[in-house]
C-alpha cells in the first residue's frame, strides 16, 4: 500500500512554458526576414483571430458584475487569494467582481452553488486544493466535480508547511516522525474538517510513514492555526499564506514542506520527501466556472487570468503570499484537477476513511 500511495502522491502541476532559444549571429538576417513576415502577415491574422473570438462572446460579455464564490470563511488563505484575484479580474474585465463567501462541507457548499448556477459565466468559483479532496470524500455528491465544473486557469501553486508551536520539543521533522513511531496515537493535528486537504495530507503521511496520529477537525477559517499557536495542537499542515508571518515572528516553527523539491521561499527548510521518498502534496488556487459555460467565455476568462498573472505587482504579491504564478491552458488545469481527484480517492480508500 505504501508503494502505491508513494506513486499517487506525485502529481504536481507543471507549466508547459519553455524558455526561448537565443538566435545565433549567423541567423540574424533570417530572423529579420521572419520579423518582416510577422509584421506583414501574422499580426493581421492574430488581430482577425482575436476579433473573431470577441465576436463569439455572448452579447457584450461581461455586461454586468461577476460573482466570485469563495467556498471558505472570511480571513483564511483562500479568502485572501479570492480578494486578490477578484480585484485583478475586475481591472482586466472593467466590471466589478464581487467575492461571496459560502463556506461549508470542506468547500463543497460553495462549489455546489456554482455548479447549479446558470452557465453564463457570471458565477465563478475560487478552486483550491481542497476541491478534489472534498469531492473525493463525498458519498453522495450533489454534482459531478468534473462535468458540472469547468476549470478556467491555474493561478498559483504552493506546498503546505508542517508547523509546530514555538514551544514544541521538535526541532526537525525527523524528531516528530521518530516520536510518532515510538508513541502511536500520542500526537494530534488539526485541519479544517474531515476530508479537508489538511486532513488527507496527514493521512497520506500516516500511511507512508507507518504512524498513527489523532485528527482534531475544526470549523475552518483560522481555527486550526489559532489552536496550534496556543499550543493545544501538536502539528499542523498549513498554507504559506497564513503560516509564513508566524514562522517569521517565531510563533510557529516550520519543520518541513510537502513539495518534492525544497521550497524556494524557505530553501533551508527540509521536505517531507527527504525522510519519506515519494511523498508530495502541492496545493493550488485556480478559477472555475459552471459546467456548460460556452467555450468562448471560458477562453476569455483564461486570457484575463493569464494577463493578470503577467503583471509584476500580481506576481510579486503571489510570491509574498508563498506561491508561484502559474497560468496555463484550460486543458492543463482540467487534466490536473482530474488527476488530483483520483489521487485523493485512492488515499481515502487506502486509509478506510468513511465517505460523507
Amino acid at each position: 500500500m505504501v508503494a502505491c500511495l508513494s506513486a499517487i502522491a506525485r502529481s504536481p502541476f507543471r507549466s508547459a512554458a519553455r524558455e526561448p532559444r537565443m538566435i545565433s549571429t549567423s541567423l540574424r538576417a533570417f530572423g529579420l526576414a521572419l520579423m518582416v513576415l510577422w509584421l506583414l502577415f501574422l499580426v493581421p491574422v492574430v488581430a482577425r483571430s482575436q476579433t473573431a473570438s470577441e465576436q463569439s462572446l455572448p452579447g457584450a460579455y461581461p455586461a454586468r458584475p461577476l460573482t466570485l464564490v469563495c467556498p471558505f470563511a472570511p480571513g483564511g488563505s483562500a479568502d485572501i487569494m479570492a480578494r486578490l484575484l477578484a480585484q485583478k479580474l475586475s481591472d482586466q474585465t472593467g466590471k466589478p467582481v464581487v467575492v461571496e463567501n459560502r463556506p461549508g462541507a470542506g468547500g463543497m457548499v460553495g462549489a455546489a452553488a456554482v455548479a447549479r448556477a446558470k452557465p453564463d459565466g457570471y458565477t465563478l468559483l475560487l478552486v483550491t486544493g481542497a476541491y478534489p479532496a472534498a469531492a473525493a470524500l463525498a458519498a453522495k455528491p450533489s454534482f459531478d466535480p468534473i462535468k458540472d465544473m469547468t476549470m478556467v486557469s491555474m493561478v498559483t501553486s504552493y506546498p503546505f508547511i508542517l508547523n509546530v508551536p514555538a514551544q514544541s520539543p521538535f526541532a526537525r521533522f525527523s524528531d516528530l516522525l521518530a516520536h510518532a513511531r515510538r508513541h502511536p496515537g500520542a500526537l494530534n493535528y488539526a485541519s479544517s474538517g474531515v476530508g479537508s486537504i489538511g486532513h488527507l495530507t496527514v493521512e497520506l503521511l500516516n500511511a507512508m510513514a507507518g504512524i498513527e496520529t489523532v485528527h482534531i477537525p475544526t470549523r475552518g477559517g483560522t481555527t486550526a492555526l489559532s489552536e496550534t499557536l496556543a499550543g493545544r495542537i501538536d502539528f499542523l499542515f498549513e498554507a504559506p499564506t497564513l503560516s509564513l508571518p508566524f514562522i517569521k515572528s517565531g510563533k510557529l516553527r516550520a519543520l518541513a514542506a510537502t513539495s518534492r523539491e525544497r521550497y524556494p521561499v524557505m530553501p533551508e527548510l527540509a521536505t517531507v520527501s527527504e525522510a519519506l521518498p515519494g511523498y508530495e502534496v502541492v496545493s493550488f488556487i485556480a478559477l472555475g466556472v459552471t459546467g456548460g459555460t460556452s467555450e468562448a467565455i471560458v477562453q476569455y476568462l483564461n486570457a484575463q487570468v493569464r494577463a493578470a498573472l503577467s503583471q509584476p505587482d500580481m506576481s510579486r504579491r503571489l510570491v509574498e503570499l508563498g506561491g508561484a504564478p502559474q497560468g496555463g491552458t484550460v486543458e492543463d488545469i482540467n487534466q490536473f484537477v482530474a488527476r488530483e481527484l483520483r489521487k485523493w480517492q485512492q488515499v481515502i480508500d487506502a486509509r478506510k476513511i468513511e465517505r460523507q
